[in-house]
């Protein structure tokens, strides 16, 4: 099952609505205020979660009338957010693949701790990026393969998310790297880019952050 969660943070109305009609999505969900966008660009979600502190009275409201969307209310006290829950339930729902827009913006702290639900993905087994109109974001622990036809941006930057990302090897890439172990506080995985026709990450150890960006 394939689940677009449409979370608070910044969005562009013109590029969800397009998200919306290639992707190929089975459940379109709503993490509170994320259902403020779901309101403006008039598609109806089919579910919405959330405490509801900071979502339009008018879009909930709206979104109130209509007895086909299960909207989970949460308690305003809880030790996750509204996007943690979202993507929580939607595993529960059998999600397979997760797509989460709305996830970046000014809020850096929202953003970094979205960043780090992406590793519920790999616990959870489960295909998960956060997406907006300029990076892909991905945490991986086992090796990708990027084909240079279907790369979402023209750089692709690694990160290392655990202390140490060992046996790090990138061919296919302009910066090629072999058997190298990532980690540290230095920048040497920012701004590769594709050479290829397909470009290979591969590890033996740790976890990294894949970011694709177009500029």
């Amino acid at each position: 099952m394939k689940f677009l969660i449409v979370s608070g943070g910044d969005t562009q109305d013109s590029f969800v609505t397009e998200l919306i009609k290639t992707g190929g999505f089975d459940v379109l969900m709503a993490a509170d205020s994320g259902m403020d966008c779901f309101h403006r660009i008039h598609t109806k979600p089919d579910v919405i979660v959330g405490d509801f502190d900071s979502a339009e009275s008018e879009a909930l409201a709206y979104f109130r009338q209509f007895e086909q969307i299960d909207l989970c209310a949460l308690n305003p006290e809880k030790d996750d957010t509204d996007t943690e829950f979202a993507i929580r339930e939607a595993i529960r729902r059998d999600a397979d693949d997760i797509t989460i827009v709305g996830a970046t913006g000014t809020r850096i702290d929202h953003v970094l701790g979205n960043i780090c639900l992406l590793g519920i993905g790999l616990e959870e087994k489960v295909s998960m990026c956060i997406l907006d109109p300029h990076n892909r974001i991905r945490m991986i622990d086992s090796p990708l393969i990027l084909k240079k036809e279907e790369q979402y941006g023209r750089y692709v930057s690694l990160l290392p998310y655990s202390n140490q990302v060992r046996g790090v090897t990138l061919t296919g890439f302009k910066y090629p790297l072999s058997d190298y172990t990532m980690g540290g506080f230095n920048s040497l995985g920012i701004s590769n880019e594709i050479q290829e026709a397909e470009a290979v990450i591969s590890f033996t150890e740790g976890k990294l952050l894949v970011i694709e960006s177009k500029d």
